[in-house]
């Protein structure tokens, strides 16, 4: 029997790729209410103006919209609530302290499935300049070409 836990991506913050270099990667737990995870295994979630953020020693992801859960009742979840991260205390103080000394940011990458439990990955990350971007387009546009080119 295989111990090794079946990891499922969920959501995938595909922009956070080309707007930022990640400069390190946690996985922390995320604090959910029972429709969310439901409504989080259909898929029904996005990243669009999420960011996380470091209040008071706690970790929290302010703006990930999670659809309501359809077959839910009057006790559905808000979508767009602000959910606490799970992390370590030592974690938490090497986060904030490269947040602020280095003028770092946090950017949620992917939410996913660990065995039966509801992931995130977070990314410490420095913004990329426009010629950055451009570079990244290129190698995008460069693979696409070889990779047709390999088709014939």
């Amino acid at each position: 029997m295989n111990n090794a836990l079946e990891i499922r991506n969920i959501v995938v913050n595909r922009k956070a790729e080309f707007e930022y270099f990640i400069l390190q990667r946690y996985e922390a737990g995320i604090i959910l209410k029972g429709t969310e995870v439901k409504s989080l295994r259909e898929g029904k979630a996005n990243f669009i103006d999420s960011y996380v953020q470091i209040k008071n020693g706690e970790v929290w992801l302010i703006g990930l919209h999670i659809n309501e859960f359809k077959h839910g009742n009057i006790n559905n979840h808000e979508p767009t609530r602000t959910r606490k991260l799970l992390l370590n205390r030592i974690e938490i103080r090497k986060l904030n302290s490269k947040v602020i000394e280095k003028g770092l940011t946090l950017v949620p990458l992917r939410i996913y499935l660990k065995g039966s439990l509801v992931k995130i990955e977070i990314g410490i990350a420095k913004g990329k300049k426009n010629y950055d971007k451009r570079e990244d387009i290129k190698k995008k546009d460069l693979k696409r070409e070889e990779q047709k080119s390999d088709k014939y």
